[in-house]
């Protein structure tokens, strides 16, 4: 199953009647998508492939863009909705999030079970492990979600409704709908799986933005953003662990409660076992000290808590945490090793990375030599140098990470690191930028930036040329075969079959991987340039509202920076991009290999050219990205502010101030239905 939901292109059409017909077929289509996203999410047990389901989520799309009176809010193509967040709002939780004691031996494992004892005779304990995320409460009415919460406080925390509803583990609607599940709330925790942290961490460094510390603080992270459609590229998940009270007085235990959960379409917790007696317990927690990291998220030790709620009821809580459950923590897996070098290492984007080289040490299942230590500032704060022995981990039991430096064993005569001026590739100076923690290499043409860029360039998402692999573009560029992306374009047979490892089979078909690239759409292509600030979903963006790359080229940084959820950093990295003279020069020999330089799709009509819009408010029948994105292929621009020369203020229900504003500055206003028949939808 795709991991993201691409919304459709292009406006919509305008409806022809027979609402009632479509309405029916949308609501198979929506069953149907639903219960292969509970299969692939939750059961991890697909029936269809990938093909076949985007096939049944575009048809959906173009049924609710056709005829938007059928969108409803928990549709599977409305994960994310509305616009950005001013700030979070404070709600009361209806039962308290209390946090649990939390205990480091078997023996005090031990100690809670006795005192569990001199009130329940016989306990039945549920041992569940302690995902490291963070705590979400889930309120349903109707067998809808309605409300998603942070723990906050324990009695109030931050209402994250918009930012959950991208969680695609956590159902909008209920797969069943049993009458005592009707209104109910539901707890568990959200976190970011290791691998999306890994990948988060390298983009972040890429860019020369500060990395995450753990999973954790990077999950807490996303959960305060206040842009969900920002969320949603993050890709949380959630695992769902409680109920504080039962809906259903027929269910006595929390097993009970965790069986029917997971019918209902939740993730639970896996690997949740029920057993008597704590040494029971104690062994299952042995058992995953050490099969922990092989998960795909972060475990930090082991829920036990008294499956039965009339036991629960009877041993009651204190202020701060319950009487009948504990947090059984494992030791953090940490270990001392010797930093022998400080090497600086430099990206496709020309970030200059110092990365420790140290004694081998065994942690957390492999062999750990090398750790990256970011940057100059990190380096400074925790005063690495080399020579030292520092205390290591694996962040997310992925990255190795230095935690610090073991003061009392630093050797004299050690010296604080500094960053070196010239780039250890090529030689070029090395300069950071004023806001930036990053140094970089100014040399566009240094090996160690093209070869990333190569790689970039041939990656899946972009223009995805199979093949074309780490080894050989070493060898490409290593013999000066390759200096630029166009180079590759001027590849033949005969060359690549003279290079190790490469047979004349292998050289024809990389030839043919090449000549296919061209064909990649345009949005595809503007991605692969590897331009700052310019991921997949921004490109898209860009090639959406301006259509070509001479377009693009020539746009203003403000105009640019205007388009929805673009902004100033990217205008200025666009600009900067196509301000250097060899960028100009790429881009003319790739267009002269003949890749796709504008979108195919671009054309129609434009009855909105020239117009500005402000979207305020919550739509009906659009997303705010689906509204902005309607506007931007109408002709329009999207701003974020009203101003004098705002044309347009679409308000939807609850507008705010920037309806106020447009009132006082005499700007046109539109209700959603006249907006509908501005862009040449039925009413």
């Amino acid at each position: 199953m795709p991991a993201s939901r691409t919304k459709a292109r292009g406006g919509p059409s305008p409806s022809r009647g027979g609402s009632g017909r479509y309405r029916k077929e949308a609501e198979r289509l929506r069953s149907k998508i639903n219960e292969h996203n509970y299969r692939y999410y939750v059961l991890a047990q697909p029936e269809i492939s990938d093909y076949e389901y985007d096939q049944l989520l575009r048809r959906l799309q173009q049924l609710e863009e056709q005829h938007p009176e059928i969108v409803t809010r928990d549709s599977p193509t409305q994960r994310v909705g509305g616009e950005p967040l001013r700030e979070f709002e404070s709600v009361a939780h209806k039962a308290p999030m209390l946090s649990l004691d939390n205990t480091y031996s078997y023996d005090e494992l031990r100690e809670f079970d006795a005192r569990i004892r001199k009130t329940v005779q016989q306990p039945v304990y549920l041992a569940e492990l302690k995902i490291d995320g963070v705590a979400v409460s889930l309120t349903y009415e109707g067998h809808r979600l309605v409300q998603g919460a942070t723990r906050g406080d324990g009695v109030r925390g931050d209402d994250i409704t918009l930012n959950i509803r991208t969680v695609k583990s956590i159902p909008l609607i209920l797969r069943k709908k049993p009458k005592a599940f009707s209104r109910f709330e539901v707890r568990g925790e959200v976190y970011l799986p290791r691998a999306r942290f890994a990948a988060i961490n390298h983009e972040r460094e890429e860019e020369g933005l500060p990395v995450f510390a753990n999973p954790r603080n990077a999950a807490a992270g996303t959960l305060k953003l206040l842009d969900p459609a920002m969320v949603q590229k993050r890709g949380l998940d959630c695992l769902i662990h409680t109920v504080p009270r039962s809906p259903d007085a027929r269910l006595g235990t929390d097993w009970d409660i965790l069986r029917v959960l997971t019918e209902l379409g939740f993730r639970t917790v896996p690997e949740t076992r029920r057993l008597d007696g704590i040494d029971a317990v104690i062994d299952h927690c042995e058992k995953w000290a050490s099969r922990r990291r092989d998960l795909g998220f972060d475990v930090d030790g082991m829920v036990v808590k008294l499956d039965r709620f009339a036991d629960r009821d009877e041993l009651g809580m204190t202020a701060k945490s319950p009487r009948w459950a504990v947090a059984y923590k494992y030791p953090p897996e940490q270990a001392e090793t010797v930093v022998r070098q400080i090497k600086v290492n430099v990206g496709r984007t020309g970030t200059a990375t110092p990365v420790a080289e140290m004694d081998p040490v065994f942690i957390s299942g492999t062999t750990v030599t090398h750790a990256s230590l970011h940057n100059i500032d990190e380096i400074g704060r925790k005063d690495i140098r080399r020579g030292d022995t520092v205390l290591i981990h694996k962040a997310g039991e992925i990255i190795p990470q230095v935690l610090k430096v073991v003061k009392k064993k630093r050797k004299r005569g050690t010296r604080r690191f500094k960053m070196p001026s010239e780039c250890p590739v090529c030689g070029a100076r090395l300069f950071r930028e004023a806001d930036e923690v990053a140094w970089r290499c100014v040399n566009a043409s240094c090996p160690a930036m093209v070869k990333g860029r190569l790689l970039h360039f041939a990656g899946r998402g972009a223009l995805d040329i199979e093949g074309l692999g780490e080894k050989l573009v070493d060898q490409l560029v290593d013999q000066g075969i390759v200096t630029n992306l166009a180079d590759l374009y001027a590849l033949t047979a005969e060359q690549l079959s003279a290079l190790d490892r490469m047979g004349q089979k292998s050289a024809e078909n990389l030839v043919a991987a090449l000549e296919a690239s061209k064909q990649r759409p345009f949005h595809r292509l503007l991605y692969g340039l590897g331009i700052r600030h310019v991921g997949s979903h921004v490109a898209r963006v860009l090639v959406q509202r301006f259509g070509s790359m001479d377009k693009i080229r020539s746009a203003d940084p403000d105009e640019v920076a205007a388009v929805p959820g673009i902004g100033s950093a990217v205008a200025e990295s666009v600009r900067n991009f196509f301000a250097d003279r060899e960028n100009v020069e790429l881009v003319e020999r790739l267009a002269a290999s003949g890749l796709q330089m504008e979108d195919k799709s671009a054309g129609g009509p434009k009855p909105l050219l020239g117009k500005k819009f402000v979207l305020t408010g919550a739509l009906k029948a659009w997303t705010r990205e689906q509204a902005s994105e309607l506007i931007l292929s109408l002709g329009g621009t999207v701003s974020s502010s009203v101003s004098k020369k705002t044309d347009y203020v679409v308000a939807g229900e609850a507008a705010g101030s920037k309806l106020d504003r447009a009132k006082s500055l005499g700007v046109k206003v539109l209700s959603e239905a006249e907006f509908r028949a501005l862009v040449g939808q039925r009413v």
